[in-house]
C-alpha cells in the first residue's frame, strides 16, 4: 500500500505595506489579542508581516525575477472587515480598496510566475485582496472584534516578497519608490 503524499503548504507572493500602515494593522491584531480573541498578533514568526497575497501555490517560484524591476509604490486603502470561510471558525480580514495600480501589478506578478495551480482565494477570478486579522475568530466574537476595528488604513505599497514556507524564507522581490505602479 502506497503512502499519500504529506500536504505541502502553498507559498505566496505578498506585497508589504508602509511602516505606518503595518503598525495600524499590528494595533489592531493586538487589541483582538489584549481581549483574548483570535489574532495574529501571537504568531511572532519576523515573516508574520501585515501583507496582501497576489498569488499562492505549492512550488511557485517567478520564472522571470525581474518582471517586477522598476514598479512604483502606489496608494492602498485598507477598508471595511470582511470573513472568509464556514463554520463557527472564520478567517477576519480588512479589505483593500481596488485600484488599476493594484490591479497592474497583480497581471503583473501573475506574468511573472506563470500558468499553475493556484490556491483558491488567489485564482484568477476568485481573488479577493485583503490583510488578515485573525485565522479562527468565533463566529460568536465578531461583534466584539469589529468594535476593535478602525476606520480605512491609508497605505502604501512598499515592497513585494515571496514567502516559501517550506524553507521558512522570505525573498524580497522588489522594493517601490516613487508614486505609481507601471503595467
Amino acid at each position: 500500500m502506497r503512502e499519500p503524499e504529506p500536504q505541502r503548504s502553498p507559498s505566496s507572493i505578498e506585497v508589504l505595506l508602509d511602516p505606518d500602515a503595518e503598525a495600524a494593522v499590528r494595533a489592531e491584531w493586538d487589541a483582538l489579542a489584549a481581549r483574548g480573541l483570535s489574532s495574529l498578533a501571537g504568531h511572532t514568526s519576523a515573516s508574520n508581516r501585515p501583507h496582501i497575497t497576489m498569488v499562492a501555490r505549492v512550488d511557485l517560484a517567478p520564472r522571470d525575477p525581474d518582471a517586477l524591476a522598476g514598479i512604483t509604490s502606489f496608494p492602498i486603502t485598507l477598508g471595511a472587515p470582511l470573513l472568509f470561510g464556514s463554520g463557527d471558525r472564520r478567517v477576519l480580514a480588512r479589505s483593500i480598496v481596488p485600484t488599476s495600480e493594484l490591479l497592474a501589478l497583480r497581471s503583473l506578478v501573475l506574468a511573472a510566475v506563470g500558468p499553475g495551480e493556484d490556491a483558491p482565494h488567489t485564482a484568477p477570478g476568485e481573488w479577493m485582496p485583503h490583510v488578515a486579522l485573525a485565522r479562527r475568530l468565533r463566529v460568536a466574537d465578531l461583534a466584539e472584534a469589529l468594535d476593535l476595528i478602525g476606520g480605512d488604513i491609508r497605505a502604501h505599497a512598499r515592497s513585494v516578497r515571496h514567502w516559501d514556507p517550506a524553507t521558512a524564507q522570505v525573498t524580497t522581490l522588489a522594493v517601490l519608490n516613487g508614486d505609481s505602479v507601471q503595467a
